[in-house]
């Protein structure tokens, strides 16, 4: 069987498109479609049932999903092996990430990995929402909230933590901010709630607060929000050091401690690029947070 048949059936069957798998590969959707007709011929079945809504395995598609993946990771970790032979690693490493550490951690972090591995390629895929490592949306992923099913590897990073902030302006104008009772007389800044993906993330509701004035499903906005004034809002301490006009209130009171946990592919710790980057990005999250913590 041909590997580049392979390539092309593993792309289509993580992008249920062909014209999205061929954005991948950098053909056209045209020759995607021919490649994997000729795959569908060679092995004498359907791989895919075709519908207006994509493409999706069928049930002989889905048993050759795992041998494809396994070829692939065999194949990654042979060029792997010998491209690293000078100790550094190339190739490119997709990482994907809540936009929180995307924004404010994932930057130093990644900058540095590649200053020490010029050839490396780091993408950051900043998402709202789940990573769907399954259809390569990326090889490995910075989430909140471990995955409890699924071919994956989990390992905690470290743990973070939040607190309750508003802008220095917008406090010398407020009412008295004394107790959790107080937030009542304040507009409070936070998640919009269908667009809640992580339970870990609904702050607010575990505080008893039902009303959000201003709300987004992006922390870098939601900053923006309380650093404009626009109210109280729960505010991670490593962002704080980029918004040095923000106070915590209510710290005696209100204290959240979150993780982060590092979600890999169960086959890619053969892999030498991925497991060493996986190595290099755990041990730079954990003191980028430790670093600007101390900051706050």
């Amino acid at each position: 069987m041909d590997w580049n048949d392979l390539r092309v059936f593993l792309a289509v069957a993580r992008a249920e498109s062909l014209s999205r798998a061929g954005q991948v590969l950098k053909r056209d959707a045209a020759t995607v479609g021919r490649r994997v007709a000729k795959l569908e011929r060679d092995l004498g079945q359907p791989l895919f049932t075709k519908s207006p809504q994509g493409y999706a395995l069928t049930e002989a598609g889905s048993r050759l999903l795992s041998h494809a993946e396994r070829a692939e990771q065999a194949v990654l970790s042979g060029v792997d092996e010998l491209a690293g032979q000078s100790g550094q690693l190339s190739g490119q490493v997709r990482i994907g990430a809540t936009d929180g550490c995307a924004s404010y951690i994932l930057p130093q972090v990644c900058a540095a990995i590649q200053k020490e591995h010029p050839e490396l390629e780091l993408q950051i895929v900043a998402l709202p929402r789940v990573i769907n490592l399954s259809k390569r949306e990326a090889d490995m992923a910075i989430t909140v909230s471990p995955p409890q099913t699924g071919r994956i590897t989990v390992q905690k990073i470290t743990d973070y933590h939040l607190h309750l902030a508003a802008a220095q302006e917008y406090l010398a104008d407020a009412a008295p901010l004394v107790t959790l009772d107080d937030l009542s007389a304040h507009p409070m800044v936070g998640y919009i709630q269908d667009m809640i993906f992580y339970p870990e993330l609904d702050f607010l509701t575990g505080m008893g607060i039902e009303r959000v004035a201003l709300a987004s499903n992006l922390v870098s906005v939601q900053l923006g929000m309380v650093r404009q004034g626009g109210g109280v809002g729960i505010t991670h301490d490593f962002i704080l050091p980029f918004a040095p006009n923000l106070q915590r209130v209510l710290m005696d009171q209100v204290s959240i401690t979150r993780s982060f946990y590092l979600i890999r592919h169960e086959g890619d710790a053969r892999v030498e690029r991925f497991a060493r980057v996986a190595e290099e990005l755990a041990r730079g999250i954990r003191n980028e947070v430790a670093r600007l913590e101390a900051m706050a």
